[in-house]
């Protein structure tokens, strides 16, 4: 009995488990959003229904993640407590649409886009969408359970390189991506996302910055996000010059500009969270 106590306590255990409950709330978030869907007559996409029906998701994927902290590793609620909920959320927000606004104006100042103009709302309802879904599961996934699992076992510097390995990674099957993309969101994403759960010890100024990076990225610059098909938005912009400027096919978030902004950014996050005494040992030094 003490073994198998002992086996569900485990980090490895933890992961499995809590990839099982992401994979859940993943998939009834891309069903209830689904553009194929009719609603009243009309379809879902790019309607207020296909974002709302989003946030309904998303609320559901919170309270999964909340009963798994409670009910398998028997903890309080951490990643998504109420206390700091709504200025760190809001803070992420104002984080994630100044550093893209500032990347991407730096870009256009070396030339590498210009905007001809503007293009209305477009497709702000699907970005707004792929915004908050992004936003919320890849934060869940690989820091409310990669991360904090391997930084139980291994140390926050351990878990910072891991799960910035892993997410740029992970971004090698999008459509244009190349090893420079990779490297790419693994150092500004990685880092940066990671300092930000770090600093606080929740998941909310994370989820605010993936968020917003995304939807400035996709609606008020038009620029592909992570390598899908460039939306309609806001501006109409072009990008000229080389790849390791303008990001090429992948978007401007794998421009060498965005990696050493969002990196720097990162790097302060983590100063910040080293002063808080926010980093943790391997447990074979605690």
């Amino acid at each position: 009995m003490n073994i198998i106590r002992r086996i569900f306590a485990h980090p490895v255990t933890h992961t499995i488990l809590g990839f099982i409950a992401f994979f859940i709330a993943y998939a009834l978030s891309g069903f209830a959003s689904a553009s194929k869907h009719i609603v009243f007559g009309a379809p879902l996409r790019n309607t207020p229904l296909q974002l709302a029906s989003i946030m309904v998701c998303a609320g559901l994927g919170i309270y999964l993640y909340k009963a798994f902290e409670r009910h398998v590793e028997h903890r309080a609620d951490a990643e998504f407590a109420a206390a700091g909920a709504v200025p760190e959320l809001a803070a992420g927000l104002g984080i994630g649409f100044v550093l893209f606004s500032a990347m991407a104006g730096l870009v256009a100042l070396m030339h590498g886009l210009e905007a001809d103009g503007i293009g209305g709302l477009g497709d702000i309802w699907v970005i707004g969408a792929m915004a908050v879904a992004s936003g919320l599961y890849e934060e869940l996934l690989f820091r409310g359970i990669l991360f904090r699992q391997i930084e139980r076992w291994a140390g926050s510097w351990w878990a910072l390189a891991a799960t910035s390995a892993f997410f740029g990674a992970a971004h090698l099957a999008n459509p244009g991506a190349t090893w420079f993309a990779a490297v790419a969101i693994a150092f500004e994403a990685g880092i940066l996302l990671g300092g930000a759960y770090m600093l606080t010890r929740r998941l909310w100024l994370a989820v605010g910055i993936h968020a917003a990076w995304n939807f400035t990225q996709g609606w008020i610059f038009s620029a592909p996000v992570s390598g899908g098909k460039a939306p309609h938005g806001l501006l109409i912009t072009q990008r000229h010059g080389a790849e390791w400027l303008t990001g090429g096919a992948f978007g401007l978030e794998a421009s060498a500009v965005a990696m050493v902004v969002a990196t720097l950014a990162g790097c302060v996050m983590l100063w910040l969270a080293a002063r808080r005494g926010h980093f943790m040992a391997p447990s074979w030094k605690r």
